[in-house]
Protein backbone atom coordinates (compact mmCIF):
# COMPACT_ATOMS: atom_id res chain seq x y z
CA UNK A 1 0.00 0.00 0.00
CA UNK A 2 1.54 3.37 -0.67
CA UNK A 3 2.27 5.76 2.38
CA UNK A 4 0.16 8.28 0.86
CA UNK A 5 -3.00 6.09 0.98
CA UNK A 6 -2.61 4.90 4.82
CA UNK A 7 -4.10 8.07 6.23
CA UNK A 8 -7.22 8.56 4.44
CA UNK A 9 -7.49 4.20 5.40
CA UNK A 10 -7.27 5.45 8.89
CA UNK A 11 -9.45 8.12 8.57
CA UNK A 12 -12.12 5.66 7.16
CA UNK A 13 -11.45 2.70 9.69
CA UNK A 14 -12.41 5.70 12.37
CA UNK A 15 -14.92 7.25 11.05
CA UNK A 16 -16.82 3.67 10.50
CA UNK A 17 -15.82 3.01 14.67
CA UNK A 18 -17.86 6.41 15.23
CA UNK A 19 -20.24 5.92 13.71
CA UNK A 20 -20.86 2.21 15.36
CA UNK A 21 -20.51 4.14 18.49
CA UNK A 22 -23.02 6.55 17.43
CA UNK A 23 -25.62 4.06 15.65
CA UNK A 24 -26.40 0.34 17.41
CA UNK A 25 -23.90 -1.38 15.49
CA UNK A 26 -25.76 -0.97 12.03
CA UNK A 27 -23.82 1.90 9.81
CA UNK A 28 -26.79 4.24 9.02
CA UNK A 29 -29.34 2.00 10.37
CA UNK A 30 -32.12 4.09 11.49
CA UNK A 31 -35.51 2.00 11.43
CA UNK A 32 -36.26 -0.08 14.48
CA UNK A 33 -36.46 -3.15 12.12
CA UNK A 34 -32.36 -2.86 11.21
CA UNK A 35 -31.96 -2.28 14.86
CA UNK A 36 -33.71 -5.18 16.20
CA UNK A 37 -31.65 -7.57 14.82
CA UNK A 38 -28.29 -6.17 13.56
CA UNK A 39 -25.94 -8.62 15.02
CA UNK A 40 -24.75 -6.32 18.01
CA UNK A 41 -26.59 -9.06 20.71
CA UNK A 42 -25.77 -7.17 23.61
CA UNK A 43 -28.38 -3.82 22.10
CA UNK A 44 -27.54 -0.92 21.24
CA UNK A 45 -26.58 0.63 24.03
CA UNK A 46 -23.84 -1.83 25.10
CA UNK A 47 -22.50 -2.24 21.64
CA UNK A 48 -22.39 1.88 21.37
CA UNK A 49 -20.18 1.63 24.14
CA UNK A 50 -17.80 -0.93 23.39
CA UNK A 51 -17.42 0.07 19.49
CA UNK A 52 -16.54 3.31 21.43
CA UNK A 53 -13.71 1.71 23.53
CA UNK A 54 -12.72 -0.37 20.72
CA UNK A 55 -12.15 3.28 18.63
CA UNK A 56 -9.80 4.44 21.60
CA UNK A 57 -7.19 1.65 21.37
CA UNK A 58 -7.39 1.36 17.45
CA UNK A 59 -5.40 4.63 16.25
CA UNK A 60 -2.07 3.43 17.38
CA UNK A 61 -2.48 0.04 15.49
CA UNK A 62 -3.73 1.51 11.72
CA UNK A 63 -0.85 2.57 10.90
CA UNK A 64 0.81 -1.33 10.86
CA UNK A 65 -2.57 -2.12 8.58
CA UNK A 66 0.07 -2.95 5.80
CA UNK A 67 1.86 -5.74 7.50
CA UNK A 68 0.18 -9.26 8.47
CA UNK A 69 -1.26 -9.52 11.79
CA UNK A 70 0.26 -12.14 14.11
CA UNK A 71 -0.28 -15.89 13.08
CA UNK A 72 -0.27 -16.76 16.33
CA UNK A 73 -2.36 -14.29 17.96
CA UNK A 74 -0.43 -14.32 20.98
CA UNK A 75 -1.89 -10.76 22.64
CA UNK A 76 -5.49 -12.29 21.88
CA UNK A 77 -4.25 -15.38 23.38
CA UNK A 78 -2.43 -14.62 26.56
CA UNK A 79 -5.60 -11.92 27.37
CA UNK A 80 -7.74 -15.26 27.71
CA UNK A 81 -5.21 -17.49 28.85
CA UNK A 82 -5.31 -14.66 32.04
CA UNK A 83 -8.50 -14.43 32.09
CA UNK A 84 -9.43 -18.24 32.69
CA UNK A 85 -6.80 -19.23 34.26
CA UNK A 86 -5.11 -21.67 31.86
CA UNK A 87 -1.66 -21.80 30.16
CA UNK A 88 -1.60 -19.98 26.79
CA UNK A 89 -0.65 -23.60 25.15
CA UNK A 90 -4.55 -24.67 26.07
CA UNK A 91 -6.08 -21.57 24.06
CA UNK A 92 -6.59 -21.31 20.70
CA UNK A 93 -8.18 -18.25 18.84
CA UNK A 94 -9.74 -18.15 15.39
CA UNK A 95 -12.13 -15.97 12.99
CA UNK A 96 -15.33 -16.64 14.65
CA UNK A 97 -16.40 -19.75 16.52
CA UNK A 98 -17.37 -21.13 13.46
CA UNK A 99 -13.76 -21.29 12.36
CA UNK A 100 -12.87 -22.89 15.37
CA UNK A 101 -15.38 -25.65 15.18
CA UNK A 102 -14.31 -25.99 12.25
CA UNK A 103 -11.27 -27.17 13.23
CA UNK A 104 -12.15 -29.05 15.89
CA UNK A 105 -14.40 -31.26 13.64
CA UNK A 106 -11.41 -31.74 11.17
CA UNK A 107 -9.30 -32.99 14.02
CA UNK A 108 -11.39 -34.76 16.02
CA UNK A 109 -13.99 -36.15 13.77
CA UNK A 110 -14.15 -38.87 10.95
CA UNK A 111 -16.00 -42.54 9.61
CA UNK A 112 -14.43 -44.01 12.92
CA UNK A 113 -15.52 -41.62 15.40
CA UNK A 114 -18.59 -40.45 14.67
CA UNK A 115 -20.49 -36.95 16.05
CA UNK A 116 -23.56 -36.88 18.10
CA UNK A 117 -25.53 -33.48 18.86
CA UNK A 118 -29.52 -32.84 19.48
CA UNK A 119 -32.25 -32.12 17.09
CA UNK A 120 -32.41 -28.19 17.58
CA UNK A 121 -29.35 -26.63 17.92
CA UNK A 122 -26.91 -24.94 15.21
CA UNK A 123 -27.40 -25.80 11.54
CA UNK A 124 -23.89 -25.49 11.01
CA UNK A 125 -23.07 -29.17 12.96
CA UNK A 126 -24.60 -31.27 10.13
CA UNK A 127 -23.61 -28.85 7.78
CA UNK A 128 -20.03 -29.13 8.46
CA UNK A 129 -20.45 -33.05 9.07
CA UNK A 130 -21.76 -33.36 5.81
CA UNK A 131 -18.79 -31.21 4.25
CA UNK A 132 -16.15 -33.26 6.29
CA UNK A 133 -18.32 -36.38 5.39
CA UNK A 134 -18.16 -37.15 8.97
CA UNK A 135 -21.04 -39.62 10.32
CA UNK A 136 -23.36 -38.20 12.85
CA UNK A 137 -26.26 -38.97 15.42
CA UNK A 138 -29.17 -37.06 15.85
CA UNK A 139 -31.25 -37.03 19.53
CA UNK A 140 -34.35 -35.19 19.84
CA UNK A 141 -34.82 -32.98 22.78
CA UNK A 142 -37.14 -33.71 25.18
CA UNK A 143 -40.91 -32.86 24.27
CA UNK A 144 -39.86 -29.97 26.75
CA UNK A 145 -37.13 -28.95 24.89
CA UNK A 146 -34.96 -30.17 27.96
CA UNK A 147 -31.64 -32.12 26.94
CA UNK A 148 -31.79 -35.83 28.05
CA UNK A 149 -28.06 -36.82 29.05
CA UNK A 150 -28.52 -40.58 28.94
CA UNK A 151 -28.06 -41.03 25.29
CA UNK A 152 -24.66 -38.96 25.97
CA UNK A 153 -23.29 -41.07 28.32
CA UNK A 154 -21.18 -43.79 27.06
CA UNK A 155 -22.57 -43.25 23.47
CA UNK A 156 -18.90 -44.29 21.84
CA UNK A 157 -19.40 -40.97 19.29
CA UNK A 158 -17.58 -37.96 19.96
CA UNK A 159 -20.24 -35.37 21.25
CA UNK A 160 -20.93 -31.51 21.24
CA UNK A 161 -23.58 -29.52 22.84
CA UNK A 162 -24.39 -26.29 22.56
CA UNK A 163 -24.75 -24.82 26.27
CA UNK A 164 -26.79 -22.82 26.68
CA UNK A 165 -28.69 -23.82 23.45
CA UNK A 166 -29.83 -22.23 20.31
CA UNK A 167 -32.47 -21.79 19.38
CA UNK A 168 -34.16 -22.42 22.75
CA UNK A 169 -31.96 -20.83 25.29
CA UNK A 170 -32.17 -23.51 27.65
CA UNK A 171 -28.95 -24.34 30.03
CA UNK A 172 -27.77 -27.94 31.41
CA UNK A 173 -25.89 -27.98 35.16
CA UNK A 174 -22.47 -27.97 34.56
CA UNK A 175 -23.13 -31.14 36.68
CA UNK A 176 -24.61 -32.57 33.74
CA UNK A 177 -21.26 -32.32 31.24
CA UNK A 178 -19.61 -33.35 33.63
CA UNK A 179 -21.46 -36.71 33.81
CA UNK A 180 -21.71 -36.62 29.90
CA UNK A 181 -17.59 -36.13 29.48
CA UNK A 182 -16.47 -38.73 32.68
CA UNK A 183 -18.60 -41.63 30.75
CA UNK A 184 -17.27 -40.86 27.44
CA UNK A 185 -13.13 -41.08 28.59
CA UNK A 186 -12.54 -42.36 24.90
CA UNK A 187 -14.34 -39.45 22.98
CA UNK A 188 -14.32 -35.73 22.71
CA UNK A 189 -16.67 -33.82 24.11
CA UNK A 190 -17.28 -30.22 22.92
CA UNK A 191 -19.24 -27.63 24.44
CA UNK A 192 -20.14 -24.97 22.49
CA UNK A 193 -20.52 -22.03 24.72
CA UNK A 194 -22.04 -19.03 22.78
CA UNK A 195 -24.32 -17.66 25.16
CA UNK A 196 -22.70 -18.86 28.42
CA UNK A 197 -21.91 -15.51 30.23
CA UNK A 198 -25.50 -14.34 30.10
CA UNK A 199 -26.72 -16.32 33.18
CA UNK A 200 -25.04 -20.05 32.30
CA UNK A 201 -21.89 -21.59 34.46
CA UNK A 202 -18.54 -22.51 31.94
CA UNK A 203 -16.78 -25.77 32.20
CA UNK A 204 -13.67 -24.00 31.80
CA UNK A 205 -12.97 -25.27 36.00
CA UNK A 206 -13.87 -28.83 34.45
CA UNK A 207 -10.56 -28.94 32.54
CA UNK A 208 -8.13 -30.42 35.45
CA UNK A 209 -10.42 -33.16 35.70
CA UNK A 210 -11.14 -34.26 31.79
CA UNK A 211 -8.62 -34.26 29.64
CA UNK A 212 -11.37 -34.85 27.04
CA UNK A 213 -13.24 -31.30 27.32
CA UNK A 214 -13.17 -28.47 24.44
CA UNK A 215 -14.78 -25.49 25.23
CA UNK A 216 -15.79 -23.16 22.59
CA UNK A 217 -16.05 -19.22 22.98
CA UNK A 218 -17.14 -16.41 20.86
CA UNK A 219 -16.73 -12.70 21.27
CA UNK A 220 -20.04 -12.07 19.67
CA UNK A 221 -22.65 -12.19 21.71
CA UNK A 222 -21.67 -10.78 25.64
CA UNK A 223 -18.58 -8.92 24.22
CA UNK A 224 -20.57 -6.90 21.78
CA UNK A 225 -18.01 -8.04 18.55
CA UNK A 226 -19.32 -9.98 16.66
CA UNK A 227 -18.25 -7.58 13.14
CA UNK A 228 -14.45 -8.70 14.35
CA UNK A 229 -14.94 -12.31 14.14
CA UNK A 230 -13.30 -13.37 17.05
CA UNK A 231 -13.79 -16.90 18.55
CA UNK A 232 -11.47 -19.45 20.40
CA UNK A 233 -11.14 -22.93 22.30
CA UNK A 234 -9.60 -23.86 25.89
CA UNK A 235 -8.91 -27.38 26.33
CA UNK A 236 -5.81 -29.50 27.48
CA UNK A 237 -2.51 -28.83 25.45
CA UNK A 238 -2.75 -31.98 23.04
CA UNK A 239 -6.09 -31.70 21.87
CA UNK A 240 -5.45 -27.64 21.06
CA UNK A 241 -1.98 -28.64 19.19
CA UNK A 242 -4.45 -31.21 17.05
CA UNK A 243 -6.49 -28.22 16.14
CA UNK A 244 -3.66 -26.21 15.56
CA UNK A 245 -2.19 -28.49 12.90
CA UNK A 246 -5.49 -28.76 11.09
CA UNK A 247 -5.23 -24.57 11.13
CA UNK A 248 -1.81 -24.46 9.88
CA UNK A 249 -2.04 -27.02 7.30
CA UNK A 250 -4.67 -25.13 5.08
CA UNK A 251 -6.08 -21.66 7.10
CA UNK A 252 -3.51 -18.86 6.11
CA UNK A 253 -6.20 -16.07 7.61
CA UNK A 254 -5.04 -15.57 10.85
CA UNK A 255 -7.60 -12.99 13.23
CA UNK A 256 -6.40 -9.23 11.91
CA UNK A 257 -4.67 -6.52 13.61
CA UNK A 258 -7.70 -4.64 15.06
CA UNK A 259 -9.59 -7.64 16.17
CA UNK A 260 -7.25 -9.04 17.85
CA UNK A 261 -6.81 -5.93 19.93
CA UNK A 262 -10.03 -5.46 20.68
CA UNK A 263 -10.64 -8.70 21.55
CA UNK A 264 -7.81 -8.62 24.29
CA UNK A 265 -9.01 -5.49 25.27
CA UNK A 266 -12.67 -7.00 25.97
CA UNK A 267 -11.13 -10.00 27.45
CA UNK A 268 -9.41 -7.46 30.49
CA UNK A 269 -12.20 -5.36 31.04
CA UNK A 270 -14.25 -8.31 32.39
CA UNK A 271 -16.49 -5.83 35.02
CA UNK A 272 -17.75 -4.32 31.84
CA UNK A 273 -19.13 -6.91 30.46
CA UNK A 274 -20.79 -8.40 33.45
CA UNK A 275 -21.94 -4.92 33.55
CA UNK A 276 -23.76 -5.33 29.80
CA UNK A 277 -25.00 -8.75 30.57
CA UNK A 278 -26.32 -7.94 34.05
CA UNK A 279 -28.52 -5.49 32.46
CA UNK A 280 -29.18 -7.85 29.61
CA UNK A 281 -30.57 -10.87 31.89
CA UNK A 282 -32.96 -8.06 33.90
CA UNK A 283 -34.28 -6.97 30.66
CA UNK A 284 -34.75 -10.78 29.82
CA UNK A 285 -36.62 -11.53 32.83
CA UNK A 286 -38.65 -8.50 32.82
CA UNK A 287 -39.43 -9.53 29.20
CA UNK A 288 -40.22 -13.09 29.76
CA UNK A 289 -42.78 -12.02 32.78
CA UNK A 290 -44.75 -9.49 30.35
CA UNK A 291 -45.06 -11.83 27.46
CA UNK A 292 -46.10 -14.92 30.06
CA UNK A 293 -48.81 -12.42 31.30
CA UNK A 294 -49.98 -12.41 27.44
CA UNK A 295 -50.55 -15.99 27.53
CA UNK A 296 -47.24 -17.08 25.72
CA UNK A 297 -45.12 -20.09 26.63
CA UNK A 298 -41.34 -18.61 27.01
CA UNK A 299 -38.77 -21.20 27.70
CA UNK A 300 -36.69 -20.45 30.28
CA UNK A 301 -33.68 -18.77 28.73
CA UNK A 302 -29.54 -18.21 29.95
CA UNK A 303 -29.24 -16.50 26.87
CA UNK A 304 -29.58 -13.05 25.20
CA UNK A 305 -32.95 -13.82 23.51
CA UNK A 306 -35.83 -15.91 24.52
CA UNK A 307 -37.82 -18.72 22.73
CA UNK A 308 -41.47 -18.16 23.00
CA UNK A 309 -44.98 -19.33 21.66
CA UNK A 310 -48.14 -16.95 21.58
CA UNK A 311 -51.18 -18.84 22.64
CA UNK A 312 -53.94 -16.83 20.59
CA UNK A 313 -51.82 -17.15 16.99
CA UNK A 314 -50.02 -19.12 15.07
CA UNK A 315 -45.70 -18.28 14.66
CA UNK A 316 -46.06 -17.32 11.73
CA UNK A 317 -49.04 -15.01 12.00
CA UNK A 318 -47.08 -13.75 14.89
CA UNK A 319 -43.65 -13.35 13.29
CA UNK A 320 -45.59 -11.43 10.04
CA UNK A 321 -47.23 -8.52 12.29
CA UNK A 322 -44.31 -7.80 14.38
CA UNK A 323 -42.40 -7.72 10.72
CA UNK A 324 -45.05 -5.25 9.96
CA UNK A 325 -44.23 -3.23 12.66
CA UNK A 326 -40.71 -3.17 12.37
CA UNK A 327 -39.47 -5.82 14.52
CA UNK A 328 -37.39 -8.57 13.09
CA UNK A 329 -37.38 -11.53 15.39
CA UNK A 330 -36.33 -15.11 13.61
CA UNK A 331 -38.48 -18.36 12.97
CA UNK A 332 -38.44 -21.68 11.51
CA UNK A 333 -40.39 -24.24 9.51
CA UNK A 334 -39.46 -27.13 11.45
CA UNK A 335 -42.79 -29.04 12.76
CA UNK A 336 -41.72 -28.88 15.84
CA UNK A 337 -41.20 -25.48 16.31
CA UNK A 338 -42.87 -23.42 13.57
CA UNK A 339 -44.91 -21.90 16.24
CA UNK A 340 -42.12 -20.29 18.37
CA UNK A 341 -40.39 -17.63 17.68
CA UNK A 342 -36.91 -16.57 18.83
CA UNK A 343 -36.83 -13.32 20.12
CA UNK A 344 -33.14 -11.05 21.30
CA UNK A 345 -32.91 -8.68 23.85
CA UNK A 346 -32.49 -5.34 23.09
CA UNK A 347 -32.31 -2.28 25.35
CA UNK A 348 -35.14 -1.72 27.87
CA UNK A 349 -36.62 0.69 25.55
CA UNK A 350 -36.97 -1.51 22.42
CA UNK A 351 -38.46 -4.36 24.33
CA UNK A 352 -40.93 -2.17 25.94
CA UNK A 353 -41.91 -1.22 22.17
CA UNK A 354 -42.07 -4.96 21.56
CA UNK A 355 -44.22 -5.42 24.12
CA UNK A 356 -46.19 -2.98 23.48
CA UNK A 357 -46.60 -4.44 19.63
CA UNK A 358 -46.86 -7.84 20.98
CA UNK A 359 -50.04 -6.68 23.16
CA UNK A 360 -51.61 -5.35 19.95
CA UNK A 361 -51.27 -8.50 17.91
CA UNK A 362 -52.86 -10.54 21.31
CA UNK A 363 -55.51 -8.08 21.41
CA UNK A 364 -56.59 -8.50 17.04
CA UNK A 365 -56.44 -11.93 17.42
CA UNK A 366 -58.22 -12.43 20.17
CA UNK A 367 -60.94 -10.09 19.22
CA UNK A 368 -61.20 -12.15 15.73
CA UNK A 369 -62.02 -15.12 17.94
CA UNK A 370 -65.02 -13.31 19.61
CA UNK A 371 -66.21 -12.06 16.24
Amino acid sequence: MPVSAEPKVAEAILAGYEEIAAGCGTAGGSSRAEKADCGCDAGATEAGKMAEKAAQIMPPELANLRLYSDPEERVLIEAIAAHYGVGTNQVIAGNGSDEILGFAFRAFCDSEAPLQFADLTYGFYPALCGLYGIPFRVVPLEEDFTLNIKPYKNCGNNVIIANPNAPTGMNLPLSAIEEVAASNPDRVVMVDEAYVDFGGESCVKLLPKYENLVIIQTFSKSRSLAGARVGFAIANPELIADMNRIKYSFNPYNVNRLSILAGAAAMRDWDYTKECTGRICKTREKTTEALRALGFTVLDSKTNFIFAKSGDMPGKVYFDGLREAGILVRRWDSERIKDYVRISIGSEEEMETFVEETKKLVEAARSAVVR
